[in-house]
């Protein structure tokens, strides 16, 4: 802090700190402990009004409470006064039972959507709210899969997900998957025949209007056509790459990182653009461990699909 032992400074420190304990309490003490102790037996039904009034309109994560402090249910919005105020207020079978059991509303502001759902996936896993049954599957369906033909030619696949085997990058469901292989086929020149998306035992409809080199009926090279299918393969799958993606912050001031290492998500954390850090290794000091799955790794790869524009670092790889 530049003005450190000073009212201000230190105050600031203070915040700094108590803000990175409640990053890394992954398991929610301090909340739950703090809101056991603030709600009491009198407000089993508390004005839904002085709830949502307390919420921001910002992004981020919420949990909702019952009378004991635990969290019955987690979700992420960019706008959390919104959403709660939707969860309060509708009709729904789910909703009604929120309304008859909430106590109380907590919140944790990330800035990025990004951080806000990395965040949802983990806590659901960890915390298991009852309300949140149908978040805990896994809800990435399909994946795109690669492998080479006899005439070694690389195949792009679309498949049910199978944990055994290593996908490009997943999908919700089959008909997004089409969405993202048809744009793919255009940005990157790819055939549709290898691509699976024009069942041929000749050309592909692409090659008749003079759109595809010819991959399918053997005109174009092998050694071609692969390299623009590394292209595409290299651009989304995090495979043995050392990455941080830097997203928005809490405040106007601040930043997220989120920190990819040998391909596997390791965690993600904040930082101050006052106190611009240039240290590659510092800036890992401040990431909060969190763990990698097929979830997280899809999070990721859609978000970046989504935003063209954000910044990301490509370090050295580790070894």
């Amino acid at each position: 802090m530049s003005d450190r032992h000073r009212a201000n400074g230190d105050a600031m420190a203070t915040v700094k700190l108590f803000k990175m304990l409640l990053t890394k309490d992954l398991d929610k003490h301090i909340i739950e402990n703090n809101v056991k102790k603030a709600v009491t037996e009198k407000r089993l039904n508390p004005n839904h009004k002085t709830i949502i009034d307390a919420l921001p309109a910002a992004t981020g994560v919420y949990y909702i409470h019952d009378k004991n402090g635990k969290i019955i249910y987690i979700g992420k919005s960019k706008n959390i006064k919104h959403r709660v105020n939707q969860h309060l207020t509708d009709k729904t079978r789910k909703s009604k039972k929120l309304q008859l059991q909430v106590a109380s509303v907590t919140y944790e502001k990330t800035g990025s959507e990004l951080v806000a759902l990395l965040k949802e996936s983990e806590e659901i896993k960890r915390n298991k709210p009852i309300h949140n049954r149908a978040l805990r599957r896994n809800i990435f369906t399909h994946a795109l899969y690669s492998y080479q033909d006899n005439d070694g030619y690389t195949i792009l696949e679309i498949d049910i997900a199978n944990g055994e085997k290593k996908p490009i990058t997943t999908f919700t469901n089959r008909q997004s998957a089409k969405s993202f292989m048809f744009k793919a086929v255009e940005d990157f020149n790819l055939c549709q025949k290898l691509t699976g998306l024009y069942p041929s035992k000749s050309n592909c409809f692409n090659y008749t209007i003079k759109a595809c080199f010819g991959a399918c009926i053997g005109k174009e090279t092998p050694e071609l056509y692969n390299n623009r299918v590394e292209q595409l393969i290299e651009k989304y799958s995090f495979e043995n790459k050392d990455m941080l993606i830097i997203d928005q912050g809490r405040d106007i001031d601040e930043k997220s990182v989120i920190y990819i290492q040998n391909g596997i998500f390791k965690g993600l954390g904040f930082f101050d653009l006052n106190y611009q850090i240039t240290n590659i290794e510092v800036l890992k000091s401040i990431i909060t461990p969190m763990k990698n799955n097929r979830d997280t790794q899809h999070i990721i790869q859609s978000y970046l699909r989504r935003n063209k524009r954000l910044k990301i670092l490509h370090l050295t790889p580790s070894k």
